[in-house]
Parts: structure tokens; C-alpha cells; sequence
């Protein structure tokens, strides 16, 4: 039986504003059946999602009733190296609201770089080393959620896109799953919000005419689709760590599909 009815990929971006309308930023949606298509940003001067344009339709879409998966494409914390080093506690909620103290990267105006070289926020008092990786992370062989300015980086998206997870929490409050920080194993009719890696996927999928982006969040929502369907999504969402992973992995956060 399906846990959802719903799947939503989005391959995120942390170019330029909240407010930008960016290329790399897409979404993709399907239901229990057929394939994901893309979704538009509404009709207006932008052509492509910007990402408070994408928290709002989230917003909208987790309210909708019906149990939904949704897969982001960022890092949702940080290696615990890091909380260790800022003398910060092992508590998600508590990191995000760190995080925005220094890093307000929802703010208008505000670019991620501004912060990274002191126009404003306090981003020197919470960085971090690009050495510093999650265990995910070198688990899949990822990059480090602070390994700026290289090619397939999630640190401007990581950074970026965290206050849009704070906003999203603080707005939809029980009636969303925030995994695996809520627990592994989501409560039956609750809609989910993982992180994930398109990597571990779209490569094995046909890109029939989409580009990188598109491709990737696509990926994401038929692979999860799919995984519910197969009835294999259930272990996806309870990795078998062991017990001393598990610890780590609920400070630092998992990637969906990562065995």
C-alpha cells in the first residue's frame, strides 16, 4: 500500500536573491501514476521559480490534505563537527534558528556571497571547514555543505535554502515531516520533506529533452514514485545504520535513498 499520493522533486538553487528568478531552480510533480510533469511558476514578469515563489507553493501544496513526499535537493544541517566547534546543541529546530541569526539569506536583496564576505549577517561566526563533511556525505562521496565556488557544490544551495526549511517548519508545524529529524518512520497520512541527491538516480533515467536541472528534479519525484509503488520506499525511510550512525545521522540529517 502507498504511503503517498503525491510526489514533488525540486532541484534548488542558491544564486543571486529570495526574489531572483533563477533557471537552475525547478520543480517536478506527479501522482501515483504517470510520469512527473514540470511545474510553472504562476503567470507574472518571471519566467522561472524564485525561492520564496517556491516556499509559498509549497506552502500551499503540503495544505492541500493529501499525503505528499516532497525531495529538495540541499543539505537540511550541517556535520556535526560543526555544532561541536560553535558550541551549538544537538537540536535541529535550534540549529535553524542559529543558523538564521547569522545567516538571513531570506532576506531581500541579500545574495549568500553578501554574508560570506560581511556585507551583512554575521556568517564569520558560523562557517565552517570545506574538509568538514556529513557522514551522508561521505557516504555518497558528496561534497561538503561549505565547499563554495566549485563545480556540483550544494553549499550556496545549502545555505540559501535552510531558512526557507525554518519558515516552512514554523508555518505548517505538525502537519509536516521533517525526516529524519521528526524520526525515521513518518506517521501514515503525513506529508514528508527529505532531502535528496539526484545523483543516486539520474543517470539510470532517460533525459528525453530535459536539461540538468529539470532533469534532476524529475529524477527525484519518478524515483520516489516509484520507490513507494515498488513498496521499497518504507526502507529507503528507515536506513539500516547502526546505532552510533543513527545519532549522528539525526543531528546532520540523511539523504533519501541512501543506503
Amino acid at each position: 500500500m502507498r504511503q503517498f499520493a503525491r510526489y514533488i522533486g525540486i532541484d534548488y538553487s542558491g544564486a543571486e536573491t529570495p526574489s531572483s528568478s533563477l533557471p537552475g531552480l525547478r520543480i517536478y510533480a506527479v501522482g501515483t501514476s504517470g510520469v512527473p510533469d514540470e511545474i510553472s511558476p504562476p503567470p507574472g514578469p518571471r519566467k522561472y521559480w524564485t525561492r520564496r515563489g517556491v516556499a509559498e507553493w509549497l506552502l500551499a501544496a503540503l495544505r492541500s490534505g493529501s499525503p505528499t513526499l516532497v525531495g529538495i535537493d540541499h543539505a537540511f544541517s550541517f556535520p556535526l563537527r560543526y555544532f561541536e566547534t560553535h558550541g551549538l546543541s544537538p537540536d535541529w529546530p535550534g540549529f535553524l534558528d542559529d543558523f538564521h541569526k547569522h545567516w538571513p539569506t531570506d532576506e531581500e536583496n541579500t545574495y549568500v556571497d553578501f554574508i560570506r564576505t560581511g556585507v551583512c549577517g554575521d556568517g564569520a561566526r558560523r562557517g565552517g571547514d570545506s574538509h568538514w563533511r556529513r557522514l551522508a556525505e561521505q557516504r555518497c562521496k558528496a561534497k561538503s555543505v561549505f565547499h563554495f565556488d566549485v563545480q556540483g557544490s550544494v553549499a550556496k544551495s545549502t545555505h540559501a535554502g535552510l531558512p526557507w526549511l525554518r519558515h516552512l517548519r514554523q508555518t505548517l508545524g505538525d502537519n509536516v515531516h521533517f525526516w529524519p529529524f521528526d524520526g525515521r518512520k513518518p506517521p501514515a497520512g503525513k506529508s514528508v520533506i527529505a532531502e535528496v541527491y539526484p545523483a543516486l538516480w539520474n543517470r539510470a533515467i532517460a533525459t528525453e529533452g530535459r536539461n540538468a536541472h529539470q532533469h534532476d528534479a524529475y529524477s527525484v519525484a519518478l524515483w520516489m514514485q516509484q520507490a513507494d509503488t515498488a513498496g521499497t520506499l518504507a526502507g529507503a525511510l528507515e536506513p539500516n545504520l547502526r546505532p552510533a550512525e543513527r545519532t549522528v545521522a539525526q543531528i546532520e540529517g540523511w539523504i533519501l535513498g541512501l543506503a
